[in-house]
């Protein structure tokens, strides 16, 4: 078992560095840089050394150089935690991505913790209680979180909330913490503000595994191995819990890895309409200028996020099913 964990984690490594290098490509792509914006707004206000500014910009942020020595002094700079120079005010990326990268996980952690309890609850409760009214509400969950896009829901929530409530719901703290340093009042002021933007992003991946457990557990409940058990007169609980659940968790367990970049993409624009304080927002914006540094760095915290997650799903399914674990082991 150690082995398979040590091998996963050296796969982990080459795998980073060919998704780093796609997307500071990939970003690279389009025609100009993130200078070309600034310049045209020197132009447009008549400024006649908006050339020569371009040109000092250049060297600075180091585009003057083939873009594949770019690439390697920004992933040499990672191992520092030195990930270059943004555009955006010309200051080191790592202190613009600081708090919200924290913010971010924070709210990606408990959306989904929100996700694996609520469904992971009402999947088994709709597939012990079929074709009951508990079923029917949780089916009904179900295809409205399906249905309805985030920033749709995040949009009504916050039309609810001003107009009937006189609540404004957007934003992850209270004014008073925002840039003020760590402390526990901004800590709570966190926490109350999480409720609704884990609810709104938290929806659709929510709805979906109501449905996979839903399903998976039904199908086993109809086996012959559940029947012989109530036949022996088994606690329906302790039944349950032991046999059926057991199997039907593990494409449960298995989606965790890939409910982290639904997430994650889900929380951009959600991010957007809810003035979050994320890296969602900050993302987008580097992304419509180019700024390589920034939008690759983001999208690099990701790809570790997803990888890292994938990991996690792959250690928990190998612990609840032995069929894995000593699989895992024979391989060796």
């Amino acid at each position: 078992m150690l082995r398979f964990i040590v091998r996963r984690v050296l796969l982990m490594i080459p795998t980073l560095f060919v998704i780093s290098a796609l997307v500071y490509f990939i970003i690279d792509l389009p025609p100009g840089d993130c200078v070309s914006s600034q310049i045209d707004e020197l132009l447009a206000r008549g400024d006649a050394d908006a050339h020569q500014r371009a040109d000092e910009l250049r060297e600075l942020y180091g585009l003057n150089m083939p873009l594949w020595q770019r690439y390697l002094s920004w992933v040499s700079g990672i191992f520092r935690w030195d990930f270059g120079l943004s555009c955006q005010d010309t200051v080191p990326v790592a202190d613009l991505i600081g708090e919200r990268l924290t913010l971010t996980i924070i709210m990606e952690t408990s959306t989904i913790a929100f996700i694996w309890i609520v469904s992971f609850l009402i999947g088994t409760y709709a597939a012990t209680h079929q074709y009951k009214l508990g079923d029917y509400v949780a089916s009904f969950i179900g295809f409205i979180g399906l249905a309805i896009p985030n920033f749709l829901l995040a949009l009504v929530l916050l039309y609810v909330g001003k107009v009937y409530f006189g609540l404004s719901i957007g934003g992850l703290m209270d004014p008073e913490y925002i840039d003020k340093p760590m402390s526990w009042g901004k800590v709570v002021s966190v926490m109350q503000h999480l409720i609704i933007p884990v609810i709104v992003i938290g929806m659709s991946g929510t709805a979906g595994m109501i449905r996979r457990l839903r399903a998976n557990l039904l199908d086993e409940l109809q086996k012959q191995y559940v029947v012989t058990g109530r036949a022996k007169g088994l606690p329906p609980m302790r039944l349950l819990i032991k046999y059926p659940l057991r199997h039907a968790i593990n494409p449960f367990v298995a989606d965790i890895g890939g409910l982290l970049p639904d997430v994650i993409s889900g929380s951009v624009i959600v991010s957007v309409v809810l003035s979050l304080p994320t890296t969602g927002p900050m993302l987008l914006g580097a992304l419509k200028t180019q700024d390589v540094n920034l939008a690759a760095t983001f999208l690099l915290f990701v790809a570790t996020l997803t990888v890292i997650g994938m990991l996690i799903s792959d250690l928990a399914l190998a612990a609840l099913d032995p069929r894995i674990r000593f699989g895992a082991t024979s391989e060796k």
